[in-house]
């Protein structure tokens, strides 16, 4: 299975909130929800990694931010899964785009996975 698939399941699951890698089409946004993307992987010695990013998006930056740490934990606890090695915070840090005034929050995380 996809390990973006794998990552979205769980976090689904997981946080409160609508988790996406692309806004589905015509989605009326709510006030909080995540977007994934794979930004990289590798392979060595059949042991496959790669890099996540993870946005949190709210109306307000506090909500954004509070967002982000649920993430984090989400992530930090994704080890729990059988295909999961490693799920390790690469930087995460204010992502907003203030010429529109979307607050988002962004969490990259290193992930080793079978």
């Amino acid at each position: 299975m996809m390990i973006e698939k794998i990552v979205l399941d769980y976090l689904k699951g997981t946080l409160t909130v609508p988790v996406w890698m692309e806004i589905p089409e015509g989605e009326t946004l709510p006030d909080k929800y995540v977007l994934m993307e794979k930004t990289g992987s590798r392979s060595r010695d059949h042991i496959r990694s790669c890099t996540l990013a993870l946005q949190s998006h709210a109306k307000r930056m506090a909500d954004a931010a509070s967002l982000n740490e649920e993430v984090k934990q989400a992530m930090d606890d994704l080890i729990s899964l059988n295909e999961i090695c490693r799920s390790q915070l690469n930087s995460d840090y204010n992502f907003t785009d203030r010429s529109k005034r979307i607050y988002r929050y962004q969490a990259v995380y290193d992930v080793t996975h079978y």
